[in-house]
Formats: C-alpha cells, structure tokens, sequence
C-alpha cells in the first residue's frame, strides 16, 4: 500500500490537481475581491447610520477565560500505521482543539503533542456501521459484499469516529457507555466551536468571504445553504474547491484501485503506513510537510489543495488590507453619492423585476413562512428555555451550598466553576440537543435545502452566548455586591435578589436573539429559493444595469449584490410580519417589538469595563479541583503550562457533584421533580439558619405587600422565574415576593408572569410604556 499515491498520484496527476485548484481559486478569488470593497462601503455605511436595534440588557464577557482546559481524560485511538489500538491523553483547551498526547507523562513533559485536531467539517459517528455505509457510498464501485471483513474493527462496542467527506478520519473507542456520551458531547462542542470559523467581530473580510462564497456556487447554479460552509476561510475554500475537483477524481482513480472492495475503500479512505499521528486542517495539523509521505488518496489531495488555497487566499488578503486606507478615504469623501448612485441603480432594478419577484413570492413563499416558522421556533424556544433552567438551577445550588457550608469561605471556588457554566459540554448539553427534532418535513425539498444542521448549529451557538452572558452578568452583580462585607443571610439574599434580575435581563434578550434567529433563518431558506426562480427570466438582463454605475464607484457598488438586495426586500415584509405576530400571540414567549425595557442600571456597563474578576485568587478558591486564576500575559510560557495544568477538567471536576446540590438526598428524602420547587428548599434552609423576623422569612427577604398578578391565559409564557411559584402544596402566602422594579432596575411585567398583551404602565418618570 506504500505505493499508492506514488501509482495513482503521480506528478503529473499533480500538477494537473495544482492546476485545477489553481483555476478555481482564480475564479473565486474575483469574487473575493469585488465583494471586499462592497461590504467595506456597508460597514462603514452602518457605522454612520446604525440600525436602532435594541440594547442587549446582560453584559458581555470582553476578556475570555483563556489558560482552561475544557475537557481532558484519556481514551483508545486506532493506529493505522500498527492497526493497533492505543490509549491516549487527550484535552480540549479553551480553543476547541482536540490534542493527543502519548500519555499524560508526555504532556506534564511537555513532549510535543501526536495530534491537534481542527474538527471543522467533520461528523461524529457512533457506530461501525455508520461509517463503513459512508465509506462505501463515498467511492464508486465499491461496495462490500455482505460477510466480507469490514475495513475496521472496534474492541469495545463504543466507538467515536470523526468523518470528514476529503480530510483524515480519526478512531477512537471508549470502554463504556457514559464515556462515549462524555467524549461525545465533548467532541460535538469542538465541532460546532470550530465550525464557527470565521470571527464575529469581522465586519468587512467575514462578510466579503461569505458572500463571495454564495455568489461563486451561484454561479455554478448551486443554490441553498451549503453544509461544508465550516471552518476559517482556508478551510472552507478547501471545501469549495473539493466539492468540484472531488468527484472528477474518484470518477477517475476508482476504476484504477486494484484489490477487494475493502482495500480500495482502505486506499482511497484510511490512512496506513505514515505513523505520523498528524492532525486535521490548520495549526501544526500535520508533521510531514510534503503529503507524498501519508499513503491515503482523498487526504493527500486535500492536503494539496489546503496548502494551496492558503498561500493564494493570505496573498489576495493582504493585497486588498495594503488597498483599504484608500478605499476607505475614497468611500468617506464620495459616500453620499454612492449612496445616491446605489438607490438610483436600485429603484430601477426594482422597477425591472418587481412584478415578477411579487408574484413569485405571493404563489411559492408566502404560504410557506408560517409552516416553517413553526417549525424553528418550537426547538429553538425549548433550548433557550432549558438554558434558563439551567442557570437558574446552577445558581440555586450554589446558594444552597452558601448556606449550608458557611457563607463566601468557599464562594470563590463555587463561582470559578458557574463562570464556566457555559463551556461545560455536559451541562450545556441537555440545551443543546432540544434542536436536534428540528425538521423541515416537505419544505426542505422545496426551497432546496440540504440539511437543517446550519441552523441547528447557529441557534446552539446563541445559546452558549446568551447562557455566557447570564453567567458574567450574574459574576459582576454579585462581585459589586461583595464589596459592601455582606453576612451570610445577606449574601443568601443577595444572591437571590440578583438572580431574579439576570433572568429578566435573560428574558428580553432571549427574545430579542430568538427573532433575529428566526428572521435570518427564514432569509436563508427563501432567497435562495427565489433567486432560483428568477434566475431564468432576470439575470441575464442584469448586465445591462452596469451602465447606471459611475466608475469611481463601481468598486461599493455591484449589480448583483443589489439586485440580491431588492429580491430580499419583497420578501422582507412578510417575514417581518410573521415574527411580528409570533410575538404579538406570546408564542414561544416571545416578546412584542413595542415592549421596552428601561435600563435603570447606569452604572451596569461600566462595571463590565473593569479587570475580569478572578474568583480563585479573590476568594480563596484556587485549590487544584477548583480552578487555578489567571495567569498574567507576562508570565513565562512554562509557568502559564504549569498553571493550566491545575485546571482539572470541567466535566470531570463535576462528577462528583456539589456537597448540597438541590435534589440531591442531604436535602430531603424525595428529590424535587422540577427547578420550580427549588425555591421552596431554598427558602426553607434559610428559615432553619435565621431566627425568626417579624414576619415571615420568604427565601432571605421579608414578606411585602404586592398587587396582583394580571390575569393571564393558561397557555401563555411560563412565569418570569421558576422561583416564583410555590412548590406544590405549600400555602398561597408562602410565595417568595417578586422584587421591585425600583429594585430590580427595568420596566418588566406584571408579578404572574410575563407581560400580558395591550397593557400598559407607568415607570417613576411617568412615561407611558406599552408591553
């Protein structure tokens, strides 16, 4: 097998390889190219004008918990150069990239690592079978006969395959069952983290990138969401140039693989013979600089066509980053009239194919929006919802413990474990599969997409963020609170009392995130669609349209992007409308456009723009299992290693559970069935520490006199907190009271839940605000 690639990838397959990447890439680099200085002129174009989109009321973490291990534990990998199974130390740091060591000795050694995984673009397998059916639906002609040996053998019944339609496939196995699911909820976040390649905070070359991506396949007309659009920029662009060269090639080789279907499945497929243990796409992915050395077709040619891409695409970047200072003085001096010019353009494109598109919309979009709607909100609603849970439950055992185990001595080990709620992959991950039911029955056939794995993977990475932000707010509140010296019953209060106030916080921008979502899921699935059925009648007359463009400015403004533009907006206002009135129903809790929500937290903002807090190092809370705190920039390399070796892994720091976890039996002998009935255990151990008021303790706060809760539909939004229901069959007076407005700082609903429909109230100031 050692001489494969040097039969079937000989130089002048290569250079023909080399050839036809190099074409590609020419084609697509063009695009690049003309969509850069349009998304320079709307991003600089936003910067003047802004959108008016709404505050977000959590704060954001703006230093991330870099020097963390995410997960680290030891598991079997298969090696090909062997065939031998062999046991590995593996973790996953803060940036999702799997790293194999020999053992763990090798890693405290600081021996260089066998392997750094990039996941981009792979799947995760969980059985043999799912793997030898890709394999041989992936090469044509070689399907095993049934009885045959299978290309691969697992020991144990509970395998890990990572899959990748061109790169290198990696093995591994685990020897139970709760392994496999650790490792896999594991390995899904490292997918999902490294598919989101491209930074969010890059508002001229991401966008560019994106959309030069979109307007190349259309020109090849592939319409839709594509699902290898994963990963930083060289790596999709690999994938862009695999999905045309990649069947041209096993068209070609396939006839010419000689053995049993297993061997040419093994030739083309697996790696064998190299040894090198090299990673996926990306940083020190591989250790062989030439691809000759690993005897695997599929990887070798990806391998070829990355290294490629990479050069050309760093080349044309920096090319165009050298070009923006003059760009960017061209576009400030002349950007009223290219704004003029563009809507000049526009109103006459829109004139050309508005009957056309109106109409097209009306008969093949239209009746579609509310099904799939529908269909993204249900998921996505209940994952956010359990994100909620989630916080809210997190919380609460901390106060439990704070209780029961003698107020802030051990505070700062139990929130340096809450400030990494939101990467914990076990934790988060009862969130993340309620958008695995997600489907699109009959409408992904009509409206041509591939698969719902974008938009499960987009909404999942809103939840982190939102669950992250939840988290660093619930941090800086409580932090603020520290510095006025509270006892322990007043901590217990504080706690409380900030909690309620993070969860309404929680609450709109839940809402808010959840319609932007929606809006641009339902963009995603339909302009396509209807560009798609346009294109016969309206693209080919777009040409003429370039005459209306100045050419001073025919670098902002591109014909097809504008027409892209008036196509969108004819579809806009109908799912606008259909958001609007998933709001206006309470669907999904959602809330109205109309409802504002008063930030009387001035101070809030600047708090965030303080040093990150570490717990550990403030607190007390830096012994091993517990996390250690940050360590200074400047710090040697060795003494940062040393430091995050003290790290003990997330999920397995976790197992053992917290002392007084709610439910758990310390507490009492029938554990809770729901996060509601955590409050009533809460309220009545701080009842049993405090000797008793004047009137009754209710969860830390005295009792105060409340107005009633507007009268609400039995099938609306759940209450604003779970904490505000009395756990069953306590007494109606037993319900802890809602904090304030005035105390909690925002315009919020009425004490039952959240707000009701055409209702309106008075903040301090007497301005009217409608919920």
């Amino acid at each position: 097998m050692g001489d494969v690639l040097s039969t079937h990838l000989d130089d002048a397959r290569r250079q023909h390889i080399t050839e036809k990447t190099g074409k590609i890439l020419t084609e697509f680099l063009r695009f690049y190219e003309d969509q850069y200085g349009v998304a320079l002129f709307n991003s600089m174009r936003h910067e003047i004008e802004g959108t008016g989109a709404p505050q977000a009321q959590l704060l954001w973490r703006k230093v991330p918990l870099d020097e963390r291990i995410i997960f680290s534990g030891n598991l079997f990998q298969y090696q090909e150069d062997n065939k031998k199974w062999r046991n590995r130390f593996s973790l996953v740091p803060h940036n999702y990239g799997l790293v194999l060591y020999e053992n763990k000795v090798a890693y405290e050694r600081q021996v260089p690592p066998r392997a750094v995984i990039n996941s981009a673009g792979y799947k995760i397998l969980t059985s043999v079978d799912q793997y030898l059916e890709l394999v041989g639906n992936s090469l044509p002609g070689t399907t095993s006969k049934s009885g045959s040996a299978p290309i691969l053998k697992c020991p144990t019944q509970f395998p890990l395959i990572l899959w990748h339609p061109s790169a290198r496939h990696y093995y591994f196995c685990m020897m139970t069952e709760a392994e496999q699911d650790k490792w896999h909820a594991v390995l899904q976040d490292c997918i999902r983290h490294c598919n989101n390649g491209i930074p969010e905070n890059s508002k001229v070359e991401g966008p560019a990138f994106t959309d030069a991506i979109r307007m190349y396949r259309q020109s090849k007309e592939l319409y839709g969401t594509w699902e290898m659009l994963c990963g930083n920029e060289v790596q999709i662009l690999s994938n862009l140039v695999m999905e045309e060269l990649g069947p041209e090639l096993k068209a070609e080789l396939a006839p010419r693989l000689k053995g049993k279907p297993q061997e040419r499945q093994r030739q083309w497929i697996q790696v064998g013979g190299c040894g090198c243990g090299g990673g996926g796409p990306g940083p020190a992915w591989h250790p062989h600089a030439d691809s000759r050395h690993c005897p695997q077709i599929s990887d070798a040619v990806y391998r070829m066509v990355y290294e490629q891409a990479k050069a050309r695409f760093e080349a044309v970047l920096s090319k165009l980053q050298l070009a923006r200072p003059a760009m960017e003085a061209a576009i400030r001096t002349d950007m009223d009239q290219i704004i003029t010019s563009k809507e000049h353009l526009a109103s006459k494109i829109r004139a050309f194919i508005l009957p056309k598109a109106e109409v097209c919309v009306r008969n093949h979009v239209q009746p579609y929006i509310p099904s799939i709607l529908e269909a993204l909100m249900v998921p996505t609603s209940q994952g956010f919802t359990e994100v909620r849970d989630v916080f809210f439950k997190e919380v609460t055992d901390m106060n439990l413990n704070v209780i029961n185990e003698g107020g802030a001595d051990k505070l700062g080990e139990y929130m340096e474990k809450l400030s990494q709620l939101a990467s914990h992959p076990l934790k988060m991950q009862s969130c993340y599969e309620k958008m695995e039911p997600l489907r699109l029955d009959g409408l992904q056939q009509r409206f041509d997409v591939s698969s719902t794995a974008v938009f499960k993977q987009r909404a999942q990475i809103h939840m982190r963020e939102q669950m992250d932000n939840a988290v660093y707010t619930f941090e800086t509140l409580l932090h603020q609170e520290l510095g006025k010296g509270p006892t322990k019953e007043e901590l217990c209060k504080s706690i409380q009392r900030i909690l309620e106030r993070v969860l309404k916080k929680y609450d709109y921008d839940s809402s808010s995130v959840r319609k932007r979502f929606f809006r641009e899921a339902l963009l995603q699935i339909t302009i396509p669609f209807l560009l798609k059925k346009l294109a016969p009648t309206c693209k080919s007359e777009l040409p003429r349209f370039q005459e209306l463009i100045f050419e001073d400015f025919a670098r902002f403004i591109l014909v097809e992007n504008t027409y892209e533009e008036v196509v969108l907006q004819t579809v806009m206002k109908d799912i606008l409308q259909a958001v609007k009135e998933a709001a206006v129903q309470r669907k999904h809790n959602l809330y109205r456009d109309s409802m504002v929500m008063h930030n009387s937290d001035p101070n809030l903002h600047l708090l965030a723009e303080g040093a990150p807090i570490d717990w550990g190092e403030e607190y007390g809370g830096s012994g091993g299992d517990s996390g250690s705190p940050s360590v200074p920039e400047a710090a040697p390399l060795s003494e940062k290693r040393r430091r995050a070796k003290q790290v003990v892994s997330v999920v397995q720091d976790e197992e053992a559970g917290l002392p007084f976890e709610a439910g758990s039996e310390p507490l009492s002998p029938a554990s809770p069935d729901s996060v509601t009935e955590l409050r009533g255990l809460l309220a009545r151990d701080l009842r049993a520490e405090s000797p008793p008021p004047a009137g009754p303790l209710l969860n830390g706060a005295p009792s105060q006199e409340s107005p009633q809760p507007v009268a609400a539909p039995e099938a609306s939004s759940p209450p604003a907190s779970p904490l505000r229901q009395p756990p069953p069959g306590k007494a109606a007076d037993l319900e802890p009271p809602k904090p304030s407005d005035q105390e909690t700082g925002e315009q919020v609903s009425s004490p039952g839940g959240r707000p009701p429909i055409h209702t309106t109230t008075e903040d301090s100031a007497g301005v009217q605000t409608e919920f």
